[in-house]
């Protein structure tokens, strides 16, 4: 894609999509990153599903620190990997109790510290709480991106440093929503709704489906 098609292509997206956002449910900061560590493989649905009961006892570091390990993962057993995720769920809350006084970090540094922290939870947080310009590059967004030609990577870093230097400054902080909710429901991974794509004409695709 050339400049011209790809702020075209956020045009349309802003356009069907004025006010993007996670569909992860949460209530403050604290709740975003524990949804964020939760959904690492795992659907937006199904950690909503969990953290709906989680949620209403634990508004807080503290709360989740109260409620104790095999509490905690009552609400989480049916997520994937819900072991190690509870386990770095408490360490977290011990982290942001003991050094940041119970809020989460707004700087990359120290999200990244955090158990079950990587660069991508980072980038969400940053972006949906915090409304720095950064994007996360999932299964979807490193998807897309390949396929439409908009930032082509080997590797999600790589594709989250072709983002970041290829979309345009105006459409950088929603970037991500939209992103990732095109890959989740329209640039789908088998076989991709090419038919009702709004950016049909932009993609770069080869083996687009005219369904």
């Amino acid at each position: 894609m050339n400049r011209k098609q790809r702020t075209e292509m956020f045009v349309r997206l802003k356009q069907a999509n004025p006010k993007p956002t996670t569909e992860l449910h949460y209530s403050n900061t604290f709740q975003l990153l524990i949804a964020v560590i939760l959904s690492a493989q795992a659907t937006d649905k199904g950690v909503n599903a969990a953290t709906a009961s989680l949620f209403s006892l634990a508004k807080t570091p503290q709360d989740i620190l109260d409620m104790g390990l095999r509490k905690l993962k009552t609400h989480v057993k049916t997520i994937g990997l819900f072991n190690t995720k509870a386990a770095n769920i408490m360490k977290t809350c011990r982290m942001l109790v003991d050094h940041h006084k119970g809020k989460v970090p707004r700087d990359r540094e120290s999200l990244e510290a955090l158990p079950g922290v990587g660069r991508k939870t980072a980038n969400v947080v940053l972006n949906t709480a915090f409304g720095e310009p950064t994007i996360a590059v999932d299964t979807h967004i490193f998807r897309l991106s390949n396929r439409t030609g908009l930032a082509p990577g080997k590797n999600v870093l790589e594709v989250e440093r072709n983002l970041v230097k290829n979309v345009p400054p105006e459409f950088m902080h929603d970037a991500h929503h939209w992103l990732i909710l095109h890959g989740r429901y329209t640039c789908i991974a088998r076989k991709p709704r090419c038919g009702s794509c709004a950016i049909y004409d932009l993609c770069e695709y080869d083996a687009k489906v005219d369904e």
